[in-house]
């Protein structure tokens, strides 16, 4: 990266990424994804991958979290974390350096909560804030806030999540996404479990996310979802190239 890089307001920028799939036990066939596909997202901006199924988009976005490893290219993230800032290459840096990217730059939230057993709601959602310094009582006073933003009631932050209904866990995984004010958010299809009243509060909750700087990548199948929080669109049907 140059001096001109550092001094650009890029969040994440992404540099001729390429990933196949080698299906193993089928006689180790490829499997071509995208090849040689280049993204750059400002801070404060969202942007929205698009295409079809199968065009890459989940594997574009576990690719910046570094849950996939690409064949070539980078993923240049700009972090200021425990052992100093500057950019980190998340296609190729050992795993203590991508688990810091991840605790205190990266934010991911899935489509799926990973139920703890018998760890109750409000803890799962307090346990990132708590996990960089923040006393425990501020840590869970910003879960119940988000919990209740989701409108997940109060009786229900004591209990652990495993007999929630699915829209209720991903109120939950959406809770634990935000409550870290991370400088990037990636986001797999957040609102496709909710109701209309909490899909309004997941883009109130992006737009502030953005306005305080935060770059963000995220999967958008509801339309008016996407056209409400997105600047650009990142359309991979037509930037996967032949890998």
């Amino acid at each position: 990266m140059t001096q001109e890089d550092n001094e650009s307001a890029a969040a994440i920028r992404v540099e001729n990424l390429t990933k196949t799939f080698v299906l193993h036990v089928q006689g180790g066939a490829r499997l071509p994804v995208f090849a040689d596909l280049s993204l750059e997202v400002a801070a404060g901006e969202c942007v929205a991958l698009y295409g079809p199924s199968g065009s890459g988009k989940s594997t574009l976005l576990r690719s910046l979290y570094a849950n996939y490893k690409p064949g070539r290219g980078h993923v240049w993230v700009r972090h200021a974390g425990d052992s100093g800032g500057g950019w980190i290459d998340m296609a190729g840096a050992p795993p203590h350096r991508v688990l810091e990217v991840r605790r205190r730059t990266v934010g991911y939230v899935s489509q799926f909560l990973r139920v703890i057993p018998r760890v109750p709601a409000r803890d799962i959602v307090a346990e990132p804030l708590h996990a960089l310094g923040v006393p425990l009582a501020d840590a869970r006073a910003r879960a119940e806030a988000l919990l209740g933003r989701l409108n997940i009631p109060a009786a229900m932050w004591d209990l652990a999540p495993a007999t929630f209904s699915g829209g209720e866990q991903q109120r939950v995984n959406i809770a634990r996404g935000f409550a870290v004010d991370y400088p990037v958010l990636l986001l797999d299809e957040p609102t496709a479990s909710l109701d209309a009243g909490n899909r309004a509060v997941v883009v109130d909750l992006i737009h502030e996310a953005k306005a305080r700087g935060a770059a963000v990548v995220g999967i958008f199948h509801d339309d008016e979802v996407r056209e409400a929080v997105a600047e650009r669109v990142f359309d991979l049907s037509k930037e996967r190239g032949a890998a």
